[in-house]
């Protein structure tokens, strides 16, 4: 044996892959006996026979495995791998090893696939294999080297990989909040074109330039949306909605966005506001919004992940209290804690001169103890009506008391105050004529306050007025 070869046969036997030297002299005459017997297509005669690869298999005269095979198969010997080779070689898939044939039949000198085997403990091993016809041989095909590469280890990592990708776009698609994949680079490079021209003050540049704004808008490109958000903007699909995105970014988005800019600009990756969108229906959405660039993508900006929370119903809900705090729940006209507010502000900033004037329903008592409280508060619904319409639109009444309403008449002055007064007595006329039962009588007493500090008093000065007035009512009807 010469050196050559002493070094060939170290070669092989420390060759960090499997490595089986093998004669397929067999195989070449099985191929030939079943071309003697008429078969032209061996791929699809061994798919309809699939007992004829037991054929093939016992045609291969297996020489010499190197000892990374025997490890791979957890055996100690050759003899020990071929005792085992039914269960060791048992094929999950066939089509691999048909191809393998087929590769043969055609005379193709080498073939390279994937395969499962097994370990002799039965542990599952996924293969690349290469087999290759040497040119040395003496016969045809006396000299095959059949190359093994475990893959099991790198295909498992794939298969996590791969899994792990699935659930979390399984955790994107059918999360119950709206998320959004935005692609900001080109707003990145738009704000990075700003610091190269010397703009330092962001704020005074888009106020100045307010378009810039909306060329940011239109730079912003949406990757991804998920099932949630086609169901809150109401799309039945993804090119749908990202067709239509002008209908849902419009109106107070500009501004929100801006600040979201700002932010940006300030070099703030993550983010939280409230914003308004729209449906494609055209209804209001308020929206809690938290704005993230995904991890990896801090310097391009390429990925930025996008969570809308619908809050309309919060919304809603606090707006309707803040209603309740303001308003009176009997008469829907504002309340005391209001009137109070307004007493404050109005009397340290103005407009002066402001008339106010106090209103107190004649009669509510007795109407009560004659007719019941629901007939009273008919009255008093009747009393804030006309008062209402005296006031239009410029100004807000208040019901201060069970039967006592005040209004603040800014701008006005006593000639104001007095025609408020003519206006609502001519109301109050109408009124009655529309309703029949009882009579609604208002008695109203005003003042006007000139200067700040002077509001409260002015008050007191109306509220006498008005029981002068009132027991004037009285007197008369008496």
């Amino acid at each position: 044996m010469t050196k050559n070869d002493l070094l060939a046969g170290e070669l092989f036997d420390l060759a960090p892959v499997a490595l089986f030297h093998s004669d397929f002299n067999g195989v070449y005459e099985l191929l030939g006996r079943w071309r003697a017997a008429g078969i032209e297509d061996i791929e699809a005669h061994l798919r309809a026979n699939p007992k004829a690869m037991d054929d093939y298999y016992a045609a291969i005269n297996v020489l010499k495995v190197n000892r990374r095979s025997l490890e791979l198969y957890g055996t100690d010997s050759l003899q020990q791998l071929l005792a085992a080779a039914s269960s060791i070689f048992a094929q999950e898939n066939r089509e691999a090893p048909i191809r393998e044939i087929g590769c043969f039949w055609r005379g193709e000198r080498e073939f390279h696939s994937e395969t499962v085997n097994h370990k002799i403990d039965g542990t599952r091993l996924e293969l690349r294999i290469g087999i290759t016809r040497l040119d040395d041989a003496n016969l045809p095909w006396d000299r095959v080297l059949v190359a093994l590469e475990d893959l099991t280890q790198e295909r498992a990592a794939q298969r996590r990989v791969t899994e792990s990708e699935r659930y979390a776009q399984a955790l994107f698609d059918y999360s119950p909040i709206s998320l959004w994949v935005n692609d900001f680079s080109e707003i990145k490079n738009m704000l990075q074109n700003l610091r190269d021209q010397g703009i330092e003050d962001f704020r005074t540049f888009i106020n100045v330039h307010p378009d810039f704004v909306e060329q940011c808008m239109g730079a912003l490109r949406t990757v991804d949306v998920n099932q949630q958000t086609l169901a809150m903007f109401g799309a039945t699909s993804k090119q749908e909605l990202l067709s239509r995105l002008g209908e849902i970014f419009r109106d107070e988005m500009a501004i929100t966005f801006s600040e979201q800019l700002m932010d940006l600009w300030n070099g703030k990756l993550f983010q939280q506001r409230e914003i308004v969108n729209y449906t494609l229906k055209g209804d209001m959405i308020h929206a809690h919004m938290q704005w993230s660039v995904l991890p990896g993508f801090e310097a391009t900006w390429e990925r930025a992940l996008v969570a809308l929370t619908d809050i309309s119903a919060r919304k809603k809900a606090e707006a309707y209290l803040e209603f309740l705090g303001k308003h009176d729940s009997l008469t829907k006209l504002r309340n005391r804690s209001y009137f109070d507010e307004e007493i404050n502000r109005i009397g340290r900033r103005g407009p002066f001169p402001t008339a106010v004037v106090v209103m107190d329903i004649n009669g509510l008592k007795p109407n009560n103890d004659q007719h019941g409280h629901a007939a009273g508060d008919a009255l008093i619904r009747r009393a804030a009506e006309v008062i209402k319409k005296a006031c239009g639109d410029a100004h807000q009444p208040a019901r201060t008391g069970g039967d006592e309403f005040s209004v603040l008449l800014l701008g006005q002055s006593e000639a104001g105050a007095k025609n408020f007064i003519d206006t609502l007595q001519m109301n109050i006329e109408l009124n009655n004529q529309f309703y029949p039962g009882a009579r609604l009588s208002i008695s109203a007493g005003w003042a006007v306050c000139e200067k700040a500090g002077e509001l409260e008093s002015s008050i007191r000065a109306a509220d006498q007025r008005m029981y002068e007035n009132k027991r004037t009512h009285y007197a008369r009807r008496s």
